[in-house]
């Protein structure tokens, strides 16, 4: 009895040539295939396959949220999710979202037919071709990771964001130099991006996280802005005519000579003086006389 297989992948070419490579085995045969997520579920209650087949980045979802509903809905399918991506914390998604086998599209042909073998036959547990040395990447730092001081100089100027280039620069070296320095480092981590060792070195203590600092002056007046007035004596500055007024001002320019009482503005220092229609212009005869009594 062959295995019944349904394939969802968002790529044309992935789909012919896993629907090419089957043509070739006598225990497997494809009984569907869809490229978008919506379209799996339906699919598969339809066809009722074995085995599904599903690529970790679909056009509409994501693939392993698809693979977790399949596994929810049918516990007694064998579900492989196919992907581009190596990286460590992919796989370890894989194996906690229960699917039967995580392989890369850039492994062998053996080794897709054979995980797909594996899932028609023991659908409940987990197969993978770089789950070894995941685990004992994982191991590794949770059991602590002794940097040298180049390799913390190296995180360092990672995590200024330094390109290699600029790596090299800085520690005088060339860059091939400060590439290997940057691999050994991802080594170490069990990192495969500058992300994922920032992250795995911030999660053991060997850097701490930098906040970024707020806006110079955010907040604040700035060096000769203009603040609140004061309202209390010695606001006025040199010139005015004493404490203001609480009445408001006018924003209008005053015509020349218009309500003033002359050439006679007052200093600092000066009491204000308002409009008194009953005073004399000085230097009239009546002032005088007013001024000085006889």
């Amino acid at each position: 009895m062959s295995i019944r297989l349904v394939v969802v992948d968002g790529h044309t070419l992935i789909r012919y040539a896993l629907r090419h490579l089957v043509e070739q085995q006598g225990d497997i045969e494809i009984v569907g295939e869809c490229a978008f997520a919506a379209e799996a579920e339906p699919l598969v209650t339809r066809a009722r396959p074995d085995v599904v087949t599903v690529d970790v980045s679909l056009p509409d979802s994501s693939g392993m949220a698809l693979a977790r509903d399949l596994r929810d809905r049918f516990g007694s399918l064998g579900i492989v999710l196919l992907t581009s991506q190596g990286e460590d914390d992919v796989l370890f998604r894989a194996l906690e979202t229960g699917v039967s086998a995580f392989v890369p599209k850039t492994a062998p042909l053996v080794e897709i037919l054979a995980a797909i073998r594996h899932a028609a036959v023991a659908a409940s547990s987990f197969t993978a071709a770089g789950l070894a040395g995941a685990l004992s990447r994982r191991r590794a730092a949770g059991d602590g990771v002794a940097l040298s001081p180049r390799e913390r100089e190296v995180l360092r100027l990672l995590q200024e964001d330094l390109s290699v280039p600029a790596i090299a620069r800085a520690l005088f070296v060339s860059p091939s130099t400060a590439k290997t320095y940057v691999a050994r480092l991802y080594e170490k981590l069990g990192a495969s991006s500058r992300a994922q060792a920032l992250m795995t070195a911030l999660r053991l203590g060997l850097i701490e996280h930098r906040p970024v600092p707020p806006a110079a002056g955010a907040g604040t007046a700035g060096a000769g802005t203009a603040g609140p007035r004061s309202a209390g004596p010695g606001s006025a500055g040199p010139g005015s005519a004493g404490p203001r007024s609480a009445a408001p001002r006018s924003a209008a320019p005053r015509p020349a000579g218009a309500g003033t009482a002359g050439a006679g503005t007052a200093g600092a220092g000066s009491p204000a003086r308002g409009p008194d229609p009953g005073q004399k212009t000085p230097g009239s005869s009546a002032a005088v006389r007013a001024r000085y009594p006889t």
